[in-house]
């Protein structure tokens, strides 16, 4: 069930009709309300060298019986690359797939790079019920050591560096003004195993408060 098609007359719904309820999906069309899942989605970002890949196979091993975790460079290919209106080619396609994903029941944790303000106006924020934000951080001396030990193929050069070091400090600076706020987790001296931990933790306790309707 494709999220913004509609099963009786095939109309396109570019903005999801969610007046219908938190359990049904509107055709603006026909007008058919049809049965919808809308879970919290649960994204967790971070500069380049915070440990985010690392952490994203911890995260599947410790919550792959309740939620779906899933590598968000995995679509980073072909015409999704197109960088126009902040990646929206991209950054959309990620919240249909996962939006079609939570239909099974289990909400999403996607793993990569994404900030509130490149999701949030999106039409498709419409398909969950929230969007948690957290980002890992690492001192921006660290990361940078962390980068230039990547392989060649990954072509971090010093301008790339400096880069990820302004991204990283603009979050530190921003988190808390952004809507939502971001939840900040620092990896500079943290083991892969314990930052897996505090992500895990964030993961759970915030949809324990969903499930309970807090």
């Amino acid at each position: 069930m494709h999220p913004l098609i509609c099963s009786r007359c095939g109309e396109w719904n570019e903005v999801p009709d969610t007046g219908a309820g938190a359990s049904a999906l509107r055709c603006h069309a026909c007008g058919r309300e049809r049965p919808y899942r809308r879970l919290p989605l649960y994204c967790v970002s971070g500069p380049s060298g915070t440990g985010k890949s690392t952490i994203a196979g911890l995260l599947l091993e410790r919550l792959r019986d309740r939620f779906v975790v899933l590598e968000q460079d995995l679509l980073w290919v072909g015409g999704l690359r197109d960088p126009a209106d902040h990646h929206r080619l991209f950054r959309s396609t990620w919240l249909r797939t996962a939006a079609m994903v939570q239909q099974s029941g289990r909400p999403v944790v996607l793993c990569g790079t994404v900030m509130p303000p490149e999701l949030e106006p999106l039409p498709e924020r419409a398909l969950f019920a929230r969007i948690h934000y957290l980002s890992l951080m690492c001192d921006p001396d660290v990361l940078a050591d962390r980068l230039r030990a990547r392989p060649a193929w990954r072509a971090w050069d010093e301008e790339r560096i400096a880069e990820n070091r302004e991204f990283v400090e603009w979050i530190a600076a921003e988190a808390d003004r952004l809507t939502p706020p971001l939840t900040l987790v620092d990896t500079t001296r943290a083991a892969p195993e314990d930052t897996a931990e505090a992500v895990c933790g964030w993961v759970e306790e915030l949809h324990a408060r969903f499930a309970s309707g807090v």
